[in-house]
């Protein structure tokens, strides 16, 4: 079964197929690295949450969703092990004065509309629609009715029976044609041009205008403790994952995922390799049955070094482990994988990278895109 290492976690092909659905990409490459690094992260804290002895109750969202029980170790885990300050009342107030703008009521404004709907369908009735609304314009531009009687008699809102008066609006209360206009509006003004929207055509006028104004700081310091709070929360918890997969990393192999999702101890294979310290006594007379070149290869580069075969073989592996990335050690697993001495498989393979050159690759013919 081909395996992967991510963030210090070795995952099964199959299983990194299967999450890569959950996390659509701008290619394949970015779903798979999106899903082996939700796989691994997802290891370590539930591997973390059970060393712990931790237990968790599943707990329901606003929307009556109950969490699995695999959430809920890890929300336990976070809760346990991540803890902020609360801020205080002086960064609170920085916050405020920092970004007066922030804390202010939203502007309102009144507003009145006639709204002339298509009579059918197809261009020539929206082109008549807009004909229509168009002289009303024309019809208040001379000062002939108010707009009020316009509305009353040509709207087709029901707020014309009130004289197309839309009341007191906030942010988003009118699509978004709509509220463009007004916004270019002074009060008392109407717009020269009809507006088209979904429900027709407008004919708007700006009634009055209320800026916001700013609230009090004793009245938003606990929303902006909260959003600090949260805040910090965040930054710990991503700082707290993320020195969970540097460790995980820096072991080579933490944890195995099985098929079914279940997580285990790191690869045994590398548990040989690295807690193995016979492992270079035995490497050279090994080398010489399975793999003479290498062990010649061996022999003269610990002679170049000044040091034994088994001091330049352990310098050999510390240095694979403090440097190795995941691509360097799944290809490691992959190689001691079947081997009857996983420890000598892996050491091999250290050894063969560091001294055996790799093969160029010629290109003969390049196919010219049509």
């Amino acid at each position: 079964m081909r395996t992967l290492v991510v963030d210090g976690v070795e995952i099964p092909e199959t299983l990194l197929a299967q999450e890569a659905q959950n996390h659509p990409g701008a290619s394949a490459a970015d779903a798979r690295a999106a899903a082996g690094h939700a796989l691994a992260i997802r290891s370590l804290l539930l591997h973390r949450a059970l060393g712990l002895g931790l237990e968790a109750t599943p707990r329901f969202d606003a929307a009556g969703r109950e969490e699995t029980h695999e959430e809920a170790l890890i929300r336990e885990l976070l809760d346990a092990e991540v803890d902020v300050a609360v801020p205080s009342e002086e960064e609170c107030r920085r916050v405020y004065d920092a970004a007066p703008e922030r804390f202010r009521t939203p502007a309102l404004s009144e507003a009145s509309h006639i709204l002339i709907e298509p009579r059918g369908e197809g261009h020539e009735a929206v082109h008549a629609a807009r004909d229509a609304a168009s002289r009303l314009i024309a019809i208040l531009a001379g000062g002939g009715r108010t707009f009020a009687d316009l509305a009353r008699d040509h709207s087709d809102c029901p707020s014309g029976a009130t004289g197309g008066s839309l009341g007191q609006l906030g942010p988003g209360d009118l699509v978004p044609e709509v509220e463009r206009v007004l916004a270019g509006l002074s009060p008392g003004g109407v717009a020269a041009e009809p507006v088209r929207s979904r429900f027709g055509w407008h004919v708007l006028r700006l009634d009055r205008r209320i800026d916001g104004r700013r609230l009090p700081f004793e009245l938003v310091e606990d929303r902006i403790r909260l959003h600090l709070e949260s805040r910090a929360w965040t930054a710990a918890a991503t700082r707290y994952v993320s020195d969970l997969a540097a460790e995980a990393r820096r072991q080579g192999v933490a944890l195995t995922l099985g098929v079914d999702g279940a997580v285990r101890e790191g690869s045994p294979t590398l548990g040989d390799f690295l807690g193995d310290p016979g492992a270079a006594e035995r490497l050279a007379p090994w080398l010489a049955a399975v793999d003479p070149d290498l062990a010649q290869r061996l022999a003269a580069a610990a002679a170049a070094a000044g040091e034994t075969v088994a001091a330049y073989a352990r310098d050999a592996m510390a240095a694979f482990v403090a440097e190795a990335d995941d691509e360097r050690w799944t290809n490691l697993i992959s190689a001691a994988r079947d081997a009857a001495d996983p420890a000598l498989a892996c050491l091999a393979a250290v050894l063969r990278a560091k001294l055996v050159p790799a093969r160029q690759v010629f290109t003969l013919i390049r196919r010219v895109p049509a």
